[in-house]
């Protein structure tokens, strides 16, 4: 393809993507397709010869959306919303006309630059302490997921508390060092503990208490009786916004316990840190200044398209200590001078992309201005929903609405909860998804797409109404 086709193929693509979003509210959201159909509508074998970018394009429409189901419509709300503003679809697309691999400051200086600027302007956009800084001890860098921004601090923390498996390698039993989570932590951490070497057997599910919210006082039992049976407390994971019901833990009493034993402290607010956009949600990351790590995924609720998760450390030694790998291929003048960062060392592949350019153009595009007041929208939405479910004899809210989740049943309980959220979804209006949390089937509605708008929280609630 030369460029000039590349000009012309490019341009029925971004038209393509325009009319696509244009039309999305006129397609149902769940895809409807049954397993094996997309790949039944394809070949076989690859092509011998090469083919022409508008027969691809033509399989795209007849064979690929079909299995699509299309979680920028304004009525998908199942799991959390997934971010995909046009800057940013913009700024992916540059990074990979680009080609740019951002292992070293090196192999492209702007591509690590930028990062670094645009996470320590998401700090102070999120109100972060200024140890997140990249002028401070520690600083920001941008993980694939939350569940490797996890998985890095597991092993920053690791390698703080004096641990030698590096060296030495894991033996069942042998390290001691034990992990702490609420019962209703991401599934990610266990994943982790299992990576990292840690072991499932020194994760630690704390209880929570009426709110889903991890207690301080269980979290002190536990620690205390580990320490005392001769392990090691290395680390807490605190959810601000679990992914269940979005409850907040009490970032500063988990704080208070873990620091008794020296042990790192995780927040993870993939989710519901985007909150913090407004002064009036920042209770949120009441004793931040006191934790070791945080991460927040602006893929999800901050415009920007999968994948870019947002991670800091309020010292970056021990996260470098841990993953720094420096092979002769690798060196540099720059590295070599200390006065770069390599961000190969902050995450765990060597390779990576360049990011950073859709977070630029999404903030710079949408400002703080315009960031806080989509917040804010949600916010209200979300509000009017919960008001809704509240004001309804057929529905109840199970679990509090912290930021933009409501959880709620029908009250004829769990078949009658299963029957209007299958119905809603086969409908194609809307999607809407499950929990379960302390043996209770509840209903999610997560409010947080760019093209929500009252009215179709109103025409949900209608639907909800009408199946009653």
């Amino acid at each position: 393809m030369t460029p000039e086709e590349f000009r012309t193929q490019g341009k029925a693509l971004v038209d393509w993507i325009a009319d696509y979003w244009e039309t999305i509210e006129e397609r149902p959201v769940l895809s409807q397709v049954e397993p094996g159909w997309v790949r039944s509508q394809l070949p076989e074998h690859p092509p011998e010869q090469g083919e022409p970018f508008e027969a691809m394009l033509a399989d795209v429409d007849r064979a690929i959306m079909p299995g699509i189901t299309h979680w920028q419509h304004p009525g998908f709300h199942a799991y959390f919303n997934s971010g995909g503003s046009a800057p940013s679809v913009l700024g992916d697309l540059l990074s990979s006309g680009l080609g740019v691999q951002g292992m070293l400051w090196a192999t492209s200086p702007a591509a690590t630059e930028l990062e670094t600027l645009v996470l320590d302007w998401l700090a102070e956009l999120l109100s972060l302490p200024a140890a997140f800084r990249s002028d401070s001890t520690g600083g920001g860098v941008i993980q694939d997921s939350a569940s490797s921004a996890t998985l890095v601090a597991l092993l920053a923390a690791r390698e703080r508390a004096g641990d030698d498996s590096n060296a030495h390698g894991v033996r069942q039993g042998e390290s001691g060092l034990v992990v702490y989570a609420s019962e209703h932590a991401h599934s990610s951490i266990e994943k982790a503990v299992r990576i990292a070497g840690f072991g499932t057997d020194f994760l630690r599910s704390i209880p929570t208490d009426q709110e889903h919210r991890m207690r301080p006082d269980a979290l002190a039992e536990a620690m205390a009786a580990d320490a005392a049976a001769g392990l090691v407390p290395t680390i807490v994971v605190a959810s601000v916004g679990t992914t269940s019901t979005t409850a907040i833990d009490p970032v500063r009493a988990i704080a208070e316990v873990a620091a008794e034993h020296d042990a790192w402290v995780h927040v993870d607010a993939a989710l519901a840190g985007t909150a913090a956009l407004v002064p009036e949600h920042r209770w949120i990351h009441d004793g931040l200044e006191l934790v070791d790590s945080y991460v927040v995924n602006p893929h999800k609720w901050m415009l920007t398209t999968f994948d870019a998760s947002a991670f800091w450390v309020a010292d970056r030694a021990p996260l470098i200590g841990a993953l720094s790998v420096l092979p002769e291929y690798l060196r540099n003048a720059a590295s070599e001078s200390g006065a770069v960062i390599d961000y190969r060392d902050w995450q765990i592949p060597l390779g990576r992309r360049f990011r950073a350019l859709k977070l630029w153009f999404v903030i710079r595009s949408f400002g703080a201005e315009g960031l806080r007041d989509m917040v804010r929208r949600h916010l209200d939405l979300t509000d009017r929903f919960d008001g809704w479910v509240r004001g309804s004899d057929s529905y109840m809210i199970t679990a509090p609405t912290t930021v933009n989740l409501v959880c709620f049943r029908h009250v004829g309980g769990e078949g009658e909860s299963r029957r209007v959220m299958e119905a809603v979804n086969a409908g194609g209006e809307a999607y809407l998804n499950h929990t379960v949390v302390g043996g209770e089937f509840m209903v999610r509605v997560s409010i947080g797409g760019e093209r929500t708008e009252q009215r179709h929280i109103d025409r949900l609630c209608q639907l909800l109404d009408e199946l009653a």
